[in-house]
């Protein structure tokens, strides 16, 4: 079992601890609660990375535990991959507290074991991470980031050789490294200046965006000529104090989306997001500026990146003139409905269409109108880039790849979900609806004729700290052992359990199938015409989530159905909590 309080010890009594961590450390010594659960375990190592908030202590983002999880990757790399040594590792970073501190803490332990390390000299977004990674060759990648999490958040995220995340598998075998590095305080580094002269980083400038800047060009749907014309389309675009904004600036412009404002307060980077309570494009907040500024342009489109780059939020102004957030179903819809539409039947026949289990049913609707298989993977889009991977093998054709939660890939010449690449493509098909005397709302009305009118919903519950842990964990316990026949008057026709692979299905006599999928902490029920619920733990921050998803005829009665599964479910999580599992 951990001991925290040794832990603590050990670390007060270190002789070079770093001083601003020995000034916090301090400061802790008054706070009994806080200073155990920044000690009582080690910051988790995810199927994908860690994620922490800042601070002294094994449970927190700091030098010492960057540098065991990078001693870890490195004795990883050295055993399971080839020429690590000359091929190096690309490293990112946002525009976090300790990024660059971060990025170069990453060289400085892999330069240790004589692994070069390419780093940017200033923040970029992460999907120019995983496209560097297959650029340069090189056997991975680290990008530094807690994505949209609070101020008070950083992360360190894996990148295999492909330029997805890592796989499963690829962080068992990192985890077990990091499990046997030992102490985080004791683990060798060279300095920055060394490894500099000795060639052992290498600061990287414009070259991989420039060459990532071309490849977006031939994404585009557009015919060479119309590229090369003015666009009738009036754009706002918010960074949100992070790392995209001269990527979509750049693509944008190249394709000569000319009639273009950024919000200029929101487009330095602020470790601390002053200007939004929350640096999230998924929460319609974080359009407050880029609302006004549109409504003074008259914009037609508003696009917002979260800091690190890879997720998109777009609001569209309606024909009452007010905007509008797109949800991240209807935008990845919208943008697969596009997609496929402008592509070559013959292309469409082996293509594949990607996206998580919470994603909206709307998707694979739209996807077999063009007779498009659609295939769904766990949540995270380190499955999708996985699946992407193995289509290389197969012949099959990635042709698009999204998530609820605003990630959407339309090329893989990066293998994560890329904000640059949707954040173009949303504003070539607004333009094309635009031609054709549409809002992309009213577009999204087209296909909910078309299709049947789905509407999705989520709500989280955070509960911090080691107390939040067990909680959750609770939750997920209950809901398992209770019989659900029946959600909200819905009878619950299937229930798949991720974390036994198992699915049962209740439809006339009772059966069970393997669900052939990685295990994952994820409860979903099936409910009748293509509604559904799933509960899941976060993977990344402190929170359980619930999604809803429902099909019918009209807004109003999806609304009402929705709403219904949400009541249901929010009461049933709340009598857990509150000791009543009957």
């Amino acid at each position: 079992m951990f001991n925290w309080e040794k832990s603590f010890q050990k670390w007060r009594s270190f002789q070079s601890l770093d001083s601003s961590l020995q000034e916090e450390l301090t400061k802790l010594q008054d706070d009994p609660v806080a200073l155990e659960d920044a000690f009582y375990k080690e910051l988790t190592f995810g199927t994908g990375g860690m994620r922490g908030v800042l601070g002294p202590g094994t449970n927190r983002m700091n030098i010492y535990v960057v540098r065991k999880a990078v001693n870890g990757l490195a004795n990883y790399l050295l055993k399971n991959t080839v020429n690590v040594k000359d091929r190096g590792v690309v490293v990112a970073y946002d525009s976090r507290y300790m990024s660059q501190e971060f990025a170069v803490e990453t060289a400085k332990v892999l330069g240790a074991y004589g692994i070069k390390t390419y780093v940017f000299e200033s923040l970029r977004p992460t999907p120019l991470l995983s496209y560097a990674v297959r650029y340069l060759g090189t056997v991975g990648g680290v990008m530094i980031t807690a994505s949209h999490n609070p101020p008070e958040y950083n992360g360190f995220k894996v990148y295999n050789e492909d330029g997805g995340q890592i796989t499963p598998s690829q962080a068992e075998q990192i985890i077990e490294e990091i499990q046997q590095t030992g102490d985080e305080l004791l683990v060798p580094v060279l300095e920055k200046e060394y490894i500099e002269q000795e060639e052992l980083l290498d600061w990287i400038g414009k070259e991989v965006d420039n060459a990532y800047l071309e490849q977006l060009k031939l994404i585009s749907k557009l015919s060479l000529e119309e590229q090369d014309r003015e666009k009738d389309l009036k754009i706002v675009f918010t960074p949100l104090h992070g790392a995209a904004n001269d990527l979509v600036l750049n693509g944008l412009q190249q394709l000569h989306f000319n009639q273009l404002e950024v919000v200029e307060e929101q487009a330095v980077p602020d470790p601390e997001f002053s200007t939004v309570d929350s640096p999230n494009p998924e929460e319609h907040q974080a359009f407050t500026m880029a609302i006004a500024q549109g409504k003074e342009m008259g914009a037609d489109i508003l696009l917002g990146t979260d800091p690190d780059g890879d997720r998109l939020g777009v609001a569209a102004k309606g024909a009452d003139g007010e905007y509008r957030v797109l949800t991240g179903n209807q935008l990845g819809a919208l943008l697969l409905d596009y997609i496929l539409s402008h592509s070559n039947p013959t292309v469409l026949k082996s293509a594949r269409m990607l996206k998580t289990v919470v994603t909206s049913e709307l998707g694979r609707a739209v996807a077999d109108a063009y007779g498009v298989k659609t295939i769904n993977t766990l949540t995270g889009f380190k499955y999708i880039g996985e699946k992407i991977h193995q289509f290389d093998a197969t012949g099959e054709t990635f042709i698009f790849g999204y998530e609820e939660s605003y990630g959407y890939l339309i090329s893989s010449i990066s293998r994560d979900k890329d904000a640059v690449q949707a954040a173009v493509m949303a504003c070539e098909m607004a333009s094309y609806w635009k031609q054709q005397g549409k809002t992309l709302l009213e577009a999204l009305d087209v296909l909910y004729e078309q299709h049947g009118y789905f509407l999705e919903g989520m709500s989280s519950l955070t509960l911090k700290g080691k107390a939040g842990t067990d909680q959750i964990a609770s939750i997920m316990e209950s809901f398992r052992k209770t019989s659900m026949n029946e959600i909200a008057s819905f009878k619950v026709e299937k229930i798949e359990d991720y974390l036994v692979s198992e699915r049962t299905i209740f439809e006339g006599e009772k059966k069970t199938e393997t669900i052939e999928l990685p295990r994952e902490n994820m409860l979903k029920f099936i409910l009748p015409n293509d509604s559904w619920v799933t509960l899941r733990p976060s993977g990344t921050e402190p929170k359980i989530k619930c999604y809803y998803g429902v099909c019918t005829d009209s807004k109003e009665k999806s609304e009402t159905k929705l709403a219904a599964l949400k009541e249901t479910m929010d009461n049933k999580i709340k009598a857990i909590l509150d000791g009543n599992t009957e």
